[in-house]
């Protein structure tokens, strides 16, 4: 059989899982079950309504925490710092050894690193004429 190199003009979910299903197989394969959870802490206002927070999954022991958004009016109220607080909480209590994240030059470094992050890689110029930190925090 001959494999060739064929680009989609709209690349879709299926053309994702068409790559992603044989690496899992394979990881799988040889890590076991990465135990992939989803994890959401909400910011919600008076009416329920979400209107920032933290997005993340849990997987082969580690938290990654994706999303982090604390809307500009309800800043300085320590509510980053809450989220980060539960979010270890979690995953804690499913057993990681950690969390990572990252974050641009012009985002949140110093919050992360106060929280006791420290970074473990730099990507420079991304983008260009900026620096995307990857940081982590064992527990």
């Amino acid at each position: 059989m001959t494999l060739r190199i064929t680009q989609p003009e709209r690349p879709d979910e299926a053309d994702r899982d068409a790559v992603l299903a044989p690496l899992r197989a394979f990881n799988i394969a040889q890590t076991g079950d990465p135990k992939v959870t989803p994890l959401a802490l909400l910011l919600t206002d008076e009416d329920g309504a979400a209107v920032g927070g933290l997005w993340g999954k849990t997987g082969y022991d580690w938290l990654f925490v994706e999303y982090l958004v604390v809307p500009e009016a309800y800043r300085r109220q320590a509510l980053g710092n809450a989220l980060m607080r539960e979010a270890e909480s979690v995953a804690r209590a499913r057993g990681c050894v950690g969390m990572w994240l990252d974050t641009f030059d012009f985002q949140a470094r110093g919050f992360y690193e106060k929280l006791g992050f420290e970074v473990f890689g730099t990507l420079e110029d991304h983008p260009v004429g900026h620096r995307r930190f990857f940081l982590r925090k064992r527990f």
